[in-house]
């Protein structure tokens, strides 16, 4: 499943394009719902989490996810496509541009779009990180695993299997870990990390989350390889109910300690 900031750049690039514009042609072969006519202007392309919303102008609006398999790409009018047409699921044409949307397993035209259930997005300068850490004491199990509870789009919207490894590590903090171990003070600080990696990653380039080269990681993809921390190897194992991979150290992430309870005497 893409990250936030790829959401988030691929409607910024969308927006450029669209936005202002009348719409030519629009095709969602595989969409029900309203369809707003030829010559509707096109208002803003948004990134909600990991939904992209382009919002028409009579109230409609064309509401894509991603998940594993699916991207947007624009093309000048006439230009030739990277993708075969089979797997067009949206086609969105003004007079200069062509966005099209490849393999999206979500494609829905609405007048509400579904995502009024979502947590404030990390990537926006607004996001309320007190709602957010407010939504992980009553929204998630307190036996949920930490890298289960950073994925949960309803607590908070743009983290994604890197950011969670990576925030994870930041912070020190085992992805293992039951949220109910985690204090208060640790969860914001995790949303925190969260968010300022997710925007310092909204422009061009490769994902980076520590110094280095461009594209440099903490331990995602690194399993094996030495902690850049304190050098010891970094593990990777597949947790939660969709079984991603998780990337920590095992020295510098330590699970917390297991209560016991009291003996009776």
């Amino acid at each position: 499943m893409p990250e936030g900031d790829t959401i988030f750049r691929a409607a910024a690039r969308l927006h450029g394009a669209l936005a202002g514009h009348r719409l030519v042609r629009l095709e969602a072969p595989r969409a029900s719902g309203p369809r707003p006519p030829v010559g509707t202007i096109i208002d803003s392309v948004d990134a909600v989490g990991k939904h992209l919303l382009v919002s028409f102008a009579d109230g409609i609006v064309l509401r894509t996810h991603m998940r594993m398999s699916g991207s947007w790409h624009v093309y000048r009018p006439g230009e030739r496509w990277q993708k075969p047409v089979h797997l067009v699921r949206a086609l969105v044409e003004v007079d200069d541009w062509v966005a099209v949307c490849f393999s999206a397993p979500v494609v829905e035209l609405e007048r509400s779009p579904a995502v009024g259930h979502l947590g404030p997005d990390l990537c926006r300068p607004d996001a309320d990180l007190d709602e957010c850490v407010s939504r992980m004491a009553t929204q998630a199990d307190p036996g949920t695993e930490l890298a289960d509870v950073l994925l949960d789009q309803r607590i908070a919207c743009g983290v994604g299997n890197v950011y969670k490894s990576e925030v994870c590590w930041a912070c020190g903090v085992s992805p293992r870990a039951p949220i109910g171990a985690i204090d208060e003070v640790t969860r914001r600080e995790l949303l925190e990390t969260a968010t300022r990696q997710l925007r310092a990653n909204l422009g061009a380039g490769p994902r980076q989350t520590v110094s280095g080269a461009p594209g440099a990681l903490a331990v995602y993809g690194r399993a094996g390889q030495a902690c850049r921390r304190c050098g010891h190897p970094i593990r990777v194992a597949r947790t939660g109910p969709y079984a991603r991979s998780t990337y920590w150290c095992p020295t510098c992430q330590p699970p917390p300690p297991v209560s016991t309870p009291d003996l009776v005497r």
